[in-house]
């Protein structure tokens, strides 16, 4: 299983984390999504284009 952080910005209130935890744990092979105001930490076996794909559609820039 593979471990990808991502660093993000614009992400201001719980309510976007906890859309964004939601999205993350949607995508296909996922097992785990750790998300704060200023990252992520997603274990799974998923492609890390994939990840920040999911985040941008939020409206959340990815460093």
């Amino acid at each position: 299983m593979a471990r990808v952080s991502l660093i993000f910005e614009g992400v201001e209130d719980a309510e976007l984390v906890n859309r964004l935890t939601s999205e993350l744990m949607m995508v296909d092979g996922v097992e785990s999504a750790e998300v704060g105001r200023h990252g992520a930490d997603v274990e799974g076996r998923v492609n890390r284009a994939i990840l920040v794909e999911t985040v941008e559609r939020l409206g959340v820039t990815v460093r």
